[in-house]
């Protein structure tokens, strides 16, 4: 890997300090960003190789963040990580120029093994379990998040539901 510039594009101080000590670690140069407008600061000096992008950012969605990188550098390898994974969400990121898309808990070694990935593979296994109606609610659930850019209320009117029982649906593991 030729520039081992690396940006990690996340809120959650904590484990954007672990992230960061661990691909130091391995020989990258980290920057870190916990916003949108952040990330902008930081590539206005700074030409990063490689990005970990957070799907959510507080209220802010990573897709922009994304977005936003793929402008700066089109060869630039990005990995959206998420606690939020759903289809809609993955095809948005990769349409917007994520090389890679990873649920939470990922690791150095997960992300690292992602930007090595930058090719489709057409022996990927193809399951044959079938969707349950929680996952099919979870997925649209996040569709429509997506598509409000992660703003809660708007999704509840969209979704037809009240904005607690969205926020209470969020907060818990999706259903496989």
């Amino acid at each position: 890997m030729p520039d081992r510039k690396l940006v990690i594009v996340e809120d959650d101080e904590a484990f954007a300090r672990t992230l960061k000590r661990s691909f130091e670690r391995r020989g990258y140069a980290v920057l870190t960003a916990d916003s949108p407008e952040a990330l902008d600061t930081l590539l206005a000096e700074h030409r990063p190789g490689f990005a970990v992008v957070d799907l959510k950012l507080g209220q802010a969605s990573g897709l922009a963040c994304v977005k936003t990188l793929h402008a700066h550098d089109p060869a630039m390898l990005i990995v959206v990580l998420t606690g939020y994974a759903s289809i809609a969400t993955a095809v948005e990121a990769i349409k917007l120029g994520a090389s890679h898309y990873l649920a939470k808990p990922s690791n150095t070694d997960d992300i690292e093994a992602a930007f090595r990935k930058t090719r489709g593979d057409i022996d990927a296994p193809i399951s044959d379990r079938q969707t349950s109606i929680k996952t099919l609610e979870w997925e649209r659930i996040h569709e429509v998040l997506a598509e409000t850019g992660f703003n809660i209320s708007e999704t509840a009117r969209r979704l037809g539901m009240h904005r607690r029982t969205l926020a209470r649906k969020l907060e818990k593991q999706q259903v496989k």
